[in-house]
């Protein structure tokens, strides 16, 4: 039924359209699973139930922070996902007469139960323990056009949950902050997607906080191009949308943004659902098959030739010491890495406080020559400039000695796995950073008025005037006369000179103290971002590189368990077993030929 009815959703995917493919799949599933291959099996099951779902399912990801959770709520109409930072759960909203929540809980013997809670206010229940996902029904012309949208919160490399609704997805949004351009380790996670979910549309937020966001747009685009990606680059505002929707403005609307994505993913995914499914399951297929046609061809080598089966034993052994030789550098490159991570995150530390350690001299230096109550506005704007230069070449050195360490425990591997995706230490915008750091302090000790300049010279005369009046008097004057008049002015100028110095000398010594406040605020915070930066980069090649020494050893075991097995399995059936194994190949070799017929 049409979405503009409101009363169910639209069928995108036809059945008719998906049931050849929905075929091969099934009978590539009964392959896989006669050999053994779990994990195809379960990577079939997926592209099925994308198949079968007449509706196109879109996965929002991206960065912590990048606007995932206000993009899913602006473009469905209703917030369904948390926006205030808190730790959420992956959300799946789909189309719904009337507004629903439910919460799919798990308790601590694996259980699984459905919980329905409030729609309008679902946050508290998010957030609560043993909550694995939370499934909302809206009434969303979006929705209703046949969309299901999914947020996974947070999504890394490492998410197991984010992956999984890729794989199971026909369309992800790839969300990204308009503030900076594409990182390598986002173009490396876009491509590791792209394997997945080949249909994706980068979507570049937060455009009204950024008046330069078509800069980064074009230079985006040019590194999607440069990395092999034909990804759209949508520039959005999900403020914009949500302050048009209230005040009812068209124009502010579509400076969002948000209408043209909306557009877009109706005219090239919506409206071509059948065939992006149709192309992203014969990818998956030929996928497949190309993994059961390495494992079956080398098992039939293995048993066509005995020798050569002793001898792929013997490489698959040397492969087996090399990774335990591999694990035995583990220890070797954890212990650089620790040690070059303490080493660098002291040394940017010391560096850092040499640098404002050097500010504050020279400011010290200053304020001793100049009065400071004359310019201190002016003298607090050039150190906070100097401040943000010092700490932004402190960052640019954090960084180049960072890659310094990369290479260091790069150097452990083989030189086929030296490309860890380092994360960005270079500041752009070094006030955010500052941001929390207070101003410099006005000065209490102000320059005295003319009251009580008048005052200080007057007490200053009244002792000169009484000392020389008195000895005066003693010669027959007056107490007062010209010798104790010109006294007087003599002591109150100098009692007014003095007043004046020292008042400068506690401006002086309460403008140091000021500027040394400021740089023991300014370590404090720039330090704390520092060593955040250092962990993080800290817990990326730690992962990327445990990551590697798992995989190879864990590929070297397989492939001998396997070819072991094999020997031991078919040693007296080995001409039974290669034709079955020759039936299987041109099984596969059949599937596959049938799947790219289909793609269209």
């Amino acid at each position: 039924m049409s979405a503009a009815t409101g009363l169910q959703t639209a069928t995108v995917k036809h059945p008719d359209a998906m049931a050849p493919v929905v075929s091969l799949v099934d009978e590539l599933r009964d392959l896989v699973r006669s050999g053994g291959r779990d994990d195809l099996d379960a990577r079939l099951g997926m592209v099925r139930a994308r198949l079968t779902d007449p509706r196109v399912r879109m996965v929002v990801v991206g960065e912590p922070g990048a606007g995932m959770s206000t993009l899913v709520n602006s473009m469905v109409g209703t917030p369904v996902s948390a926006t205030d930072g808190k730790p959420s759960v992956p959300v799946i909203v789909e189309y719904g007469r009337t507004p629903t929540a439910t919460l799919v809980k798990s308790d601590p013997r694996g259980r699984i139960e459905r919980v329905p809670v409030d729609p309008l206010d679902p946050g508290p229940a998010l957030i609560s323990l043993g909550v694995v996902r939370a499934e909302f029904a809206e009434p969303s012309p979006l929705l209703a056009d046949g969309l299901v949208v999914m947020d996974a919160p947070g999504a890394t490399t490492h998410d197991k949950a984010a992956w999984s609704m890729i794989a199971a997805a026909d369309v992800v949004l790839y969300a990204t902050d308009s503030a900076a351009e594409l990182t390598p380790a986002q173009l490396d996670y876009l491509r590791r997607v792209e394997r997945v979910c080949p249909s994706v549309v980068c979507v570049l937020t937060k455009i009204d906080r950024n008046p330069h966001w078509s800069l980064t747009q074009r230079r985006n685009r040019v590194l999607l191009d440069e990395a092999g990606l034909n990804f759209a680059v949508a520039p959005v505002s999900a403020v914009l949308h949500r302050q048009a929707g209230e005040t009812r403005d068209p124009q502010r609307d579509i400076e969002s943004g948000v209408p043209q994505l909306i557009d877009h993913l109706r005219e090239f995914v919506v409206a071509r659902a059948d065939s992006v499914a149709v192309t992203a399951a014969v990818r998956d297929i030929a996928l497949v098959t190309d993994q059961l046609t390495v494992t079956l061809r080398a098992e039939a080598d293995t048993l066509r030739d005995p020798r050569r089966r002793a001898e792929i034993t013997q490489r698959l052994a040397a492969a087996r010491t090399e990774a335990d030789q591999l694990r035995q550098r583990t220890a070797t490159w954890q212990v650089t890495l620790v040690d070059g991570s303490a080493e660098l995150g002291a040394d940017i530390e010391h560096d850092l406080r040499h640098r404002l350690r050097s500010l504050v001299r020279e400011a010290e230096a200053e304020i001793s020559r100049i009065d400071p109550a004359r310019k201190w506005a002016d003298f607090a704007t050039e150190l906070d400039a100097r401040i943000c230069e010092a700490v932004e070449e402190n960052f640019v050195m954090a960084h180049y000695r960072a890659v310094e360490l990369s290479e260091q425990v790069a150097a452990k591997f083989p030189p086929d796995n030296r490309t860890p995706p380092l994360p960005e230490l270079r500041l752009t915008n070094p006030g955010e950073v500052l941001e929390p750091v207070q101003p410099l302090e006005p000065l209490e000790s102000a320059k005295a008025g003319v009251g009580q300049q008048f005052l200080s010279a007057l007490r200053g005369s009244y002792g000169g005037i009484l000392m020389v009046g008195l000895a005066t008097s003693l010669l027959g004057m007056s107490l007062v006369n010209w010798y104790s008049a010109g006294a007087g002015v003599l002591l109150g100028v100098n009692a007014l000179w003095d007043d004046r110095r020292n008042r400068k000398q506690r401006r002086q010594a309460e403008a140091k103290v000021a500027v040394a406040r400021l740089a023991d605020d300014v370590i404090f915070q720039v330090g704390k971002e520092s060593r955040n930066r250092l962990r993080t980069l800290q817990r990326v090649l730690r992962d990327h590189y445990t990551e590697i020494a798992a995989e190879v050893s864990r590929t070297a075991e397989e492939a001998l368990r396997a070819a072991e097995e094999t020997g031991l399995r078919y040693g007296d059936h080995r001409e039974l077993r290669l034709t079955e194994i020759d039936a299987g190949l041109r099984t596969v070799a059949a599937l596959r030929a049938r799947a790219e017929k289909l793609a269209y």
